[in-house]
């Protein structure tokens, strides 16, 4: 190919290229939220343990004869280790935060999965030109801040980006 000569950009591959990184987006939107599922299976299980626990504090203090220390009969609350379920108490609290957050990324990724298909239908039905339909994409990246969700594909700003700094040198 000569040097002069300006490859031909296609609408249909830009509206090709938003599709799948609309698809790529969603389907780390449905592993985020098998992982979040797993944390709030975590989050149950700990909820379960710390009921537990105070069932079995709570039958302890109340089984036991009246003593002139207990004169209801409750037992010493020894049985219940107070650190032990605080610790489970953060540790459920830290599950549960990063389940807002996974839950946060997941909102935000959806987001940018909808602008890209949305782009994708805008790009087919508006544009005739390649060189629009780039421009357009480079835009709604720079606007979405896209590179950031993508970590093992390079999106067209950045390839532009890169072929820019190639040129310089």
């Amino acid at each position: 190919m000569d040097e002069d000569t300006e490859p031909t950009l296609s609408v249909d591959e830009f509206v090709e290229y938003c599709r799948i990184q609309a698809g790529l987006l969603s389907g780390q939107v449905e592993r985020m939220g098998e992982e979040a599922d797993e944390l709030l299976a975590e989050v149950d299980e700990r909820v379960g343990e710390i009921r537990e626990r105070l069932e079995e504090g709570r039958a302890a203090a109340t089984d036991g004869p009246p003593t002139a220390e207990s004169p209801t009969g409750a037992a010493n609350n020894a049985d219940v280790d107070v650190a032990e379920l605080e610790e489970l108490q953060a540790d459920l609290e830290e599950k549960q935060t990063l389940v807002e957050a996974k839950q946060a990324r997941m909102e935000a990724f959806q987001e940018l999965a909808a602008g890209y298909a949305d782009l994708a239908t805008d790009l087919s039905e508006d544009i005739d030109d390649g060189t629009t339909a780039l421009e357009r994409i480079v835009d709604f990246e720079i606007d979405h801040d896209a590179p950031a969700y993508f970590t093992e594909r390079q999106t067209l700003l950045e390839a532009l980006a890169e072929a820019g700094d190639d040129e310089d040198d």
